[in-house]
This record gives structure tokens, C-alpha cells and sequence, in this order.
């Protein structure tokens, strides 16, 4: 337990020298937003999910056999703005291939502009849920997430991948005592399931007392906090923002 308590504030808090800076809290704020906004995909926009691939795979072959309550158009809608996000986000990558902390800030502010697209639509269907309106969330949120994925998948930070946790879930079990490993990182893939489970309660939770408009707002919020951070605190060029080795 003292292990696992020093490692979760050393992610929270890192240390000077920490080659990773403050990437960990940063991507752990992603993996809130992560959560947010597959709560809004879920539960507003019809059972389909923007950031959880695996999860739209699996309603495609649901809703193709027939399925109830499901839609091959969502999911196939979903999985190619996803892709297209992530090929953005793959370019992003390239072009800041030397400056995480320029990449983890641009990207951002690029989801930002993504989501702020959610919040003007859904604001002038005064929050009514129309099919226009569901697929262009499905689109701009789907953009945002594959972005999000790739940019993390770049940035290098282990066990923070900020949009799928089942290698997270199996690396605390099986690098566990019992299992005979070594427990690494185990603060770290705690508070990323933390994160996670946090966003997706704040979202549902906003969806049954609130409106879809102020779950886009937080996320919003939380997307703007990040990317002005991360450049904030890269401005100087500080050894973490060099690519890990």
C-alpha cells in the first residue's frame, strides 16, 4: 500500500528530473475526458462509443445480426471519424515529433475546437438529440478521440494511453506480487481506472441531473486547461518534453 501511495503522488506530483514531467497528470485529466465523453456517446447519442473501439466492433456485429437498440451506421460513422482523427493525430505526431510538450498542447487545443463544434450544435438544437445533431456529435467527438489515442500512443507515458484501460486492468494483475512480478507503476494504472471511472460517473450523473450541453462544457473546460498547461510548462523546452528514449 505505501508503494502503491508513493507512486500514485509521484504521477500527480512528478519530480523535477522525471523524464515524463508533467505528462502523467496531464493524460490522466485526457482519461477524465475520456470518460465524460463516452458517457455522452453511450447514453445520448444511441449506444455507440467515440473513444472505445473495441466496444464499436463489437456493436457492429451486434447491430449487423440483428440486435435491438443498436446501428450499423453509428457504429461504421464512429469507427471511421475515429480513424481519421487518429491519422491527424499521427501527422501531429510527426510534426512535433521532437516537442511532446508542443504536440500534447497543439493536439489539445485541436480537441478543444472539436468539442467547442459539439457544444454550438448542441446548444442550437436546444439540446434536442435530432439525428443531425447525433451524428454530428458521433463525428466531431469520434475526431477528437482518435486524436487523443494517437497523440498518447506518440507521447510514450506508460500505462496512460487515456482511452482504453484493459492492458492497464491486466498489467495490475499480472505484474502483481501474487502473480510473482514486480508491481510497476502501480499508482500510476490505479489512478488512470480512477480517472476513467470518474469521468464516466461525472457524465452520467450530469446526463440524469443536468443537461448534455454542460457535460461538453466541463470537457470542454478540462481540454482547454490541458493544452494551455502543457504549453505553458514546455515553453522553456524542459528535458521531458524530448522524445523518450
Amino acid at each position: 500500500m505505501r508503494k502503491l501511495l508513493a507512486d500514485a503522488a509521484r504521477t500527480l506530483v512528478p519530480p523535477k528530473d522525471d523524464r515524463h514531467g508533467p505528462l502523467p497528470p496531464l493524460m490522466l485529466v485526457l482519461t477524465v475526458v475520456t470518460g465524460l465523453i463516452d458517457a455522452v456517446s453511450y447514453l445520448a447519442l444511441g449506444r455507440v462509443f467515440v473513444a472505445n473501439m473495441t466496444g464499436n466492433v463489437v456493436f457492429l456485429g451486434f447491430a449487423l445480426a440483428g440486435a435491438p437498440g443498436l446501428s450499423v451506421t453509428a457504429s461504421i460513422v464512429s469507427m471511421v471519424s475515429f480513424l481519421v482523427g487518429a491519422l491527424a493525430g499521427g501527422r501531429f505526431g510527426t510534426r512535433f515529433a521532437v516537442h511532446r510538450g508542443r504536440l500534447l498542447g497543439t493536439t489539445t487545443a485541436v480537441q478543444a475546437l472539436l468539442v467547442a463544434g459539439t457544444v454550438i450544435a448542441v446548444a442550437v438544437a436546444h439540446g434536442e438529440v435530432s439525428s443531425p445533431v447525433r451524428y454530428t456529435l458521433i463525428v466531431l467527438l469520434g475526431l477528437a478521440m482518435g486524436m487523443q489515442n494517437a497523440v498518447a500512443r506518440r507521447l510514450g507515458v506508460p500505462d496512460l494511453t487515456t482511452t482504453v484501460l484493459t492492458l492497464t486492468l491486466t498489467g495490475l494483475a499480472a505484474d502483481s506480487g501474487p502473480a510473482g512480478g514486480a508491481t510497476p507503476r502501480p499508482g500510476r494504472r490505479v489512478l488512470s481506472v480512477v480517472a476513467m471511472f470518474l469521468g464516466a460517473l461525472a457524465g452520467a450523473l450530469l446526463l440524469a441531473h443536468a443537461e448534455l450541453l454542460h457535460i461538453l462544457l466541463l470537457a470542454l473546460a478540462l481540454l482547454v486547461a490541458t493544452s494551455a498547461t502543457a504549453l505553458r510548462l514546455s515553453a522553456s523546452t524542459p528535458a521531458w518534453t524530448r522524445p523518450p528514449a
